[in-house]
């Protein structure tokens, strides 16, 4: 790839939570609290899920749609994929759309799109130098689930949304991976006790994974730790969730946020 930097821009970051004021007054805009189904464009061209908000997402955000190559799924719940945005996506293309998703998930026949079905902890070439692996996550089994590893302009992002905990095999293949940055589920805001923790984290779950992971070396003292897939009738306000994240050496995604590595 020509451009050596790592741009991660969070087009969405909500657990299935939706405001109603999507539809009104933050229309046209993003709202630090009022935030819109979970997805991320890395490196202007790849996307990391693409459900109902995608379209909205893309258009408020400014991406320009006929750069986007690749979509990677992490399941087939609708907020994560939406064959008939992916469609469209695809349409306004300028480049052949590939569907990176689990080889065992359900998905409809398209002729606009490329589906790549992956087999977990295969590690597949995307383009040169460019890399994708999937690792089975913790959630609805009938949605195909999976985490992503992508490794891109000398970097290793770990992306873990809607998923609890990590199984034991995804958490062994993960150890001394060295990520730069790691993109966790923070489902449930700081409190014990809730009937999520099957499928999601919470902010106490993180506590405990946060420094294990620490000590297997998969994220260490330079990994930009981001908490995104927040449901935000289970958290206070953004505000307060950053203080809560930064004494867990962590940041809080935002709809519309932009990194830059």
């Amino acid at each position: 790839m020509e451009n050596k930097a790592f741009n991660i821009k969070f087009l969405g970051t909500c657990a299935c939570d939706f405001s109603p004021k999507l539809e009104n007054e933050y229309k046209d805009s993003f709202g630090i609290n009022e935030r819109r189904a979970s997805s991320v464009l890395l490196c202007g061209k790849y996307l990391i899920d693409a459900g109902m908000h995608i379209l909205d997402s893309i258009r408020i955000a400014g991406v320009d749609v006929s750069m986007i190559t690749d979509i990677f799924v992490s399941h087939t719940h609708s907020d994560h994929f939406d064959s008939e945005n992916i469609e469209k996506i695809a349409k306004n293309s300028k480049n052949p759309l590939r569907v990176w998703i689990r080889e065992d998930a359900n998905v409809p026949k398209s002729d606009n799109v490329e589906y790549v079905r992956m087999t977990p902890y295969v590690r597949y070439e995307v383009e040169k130098d460019v890399f994708v692996t999937g690792a089975v996550a913790n959630h609805d089994p009938d949605a195909a689930p999976q985490h992503f590893i992508l490794e891109a302009n000398e970097k290793k992002l770990f992306y873990g949304c809607d998923g609890a905990w990590l199984i034991t095999r995804t958490y062994n293949f993960i150890k001394r991976a060295d990520f730069d940055v790691a993109i966790f589920d923070a489902t449930m805001g700081d409190y014990n006790g809730d009937y999520r923790i099957g499928e999601h984290n919470s902010i106490p779950m993180l506590r405990v994974m946060l420094p294990s992971l620490k000590g297997e070396r998969a994220i260490t003292d330079k990994t930009k730790v981001i908490f995104s897939h927040i449901a935000p009738s289970l958290h206070k306000t953004h505000t307060e969730i950053v203080k809560t994240a930064k004494e867990l050496g962590a940041s809080v995604a935002y709809d519309g946020m932009e990194i830059i590595l």
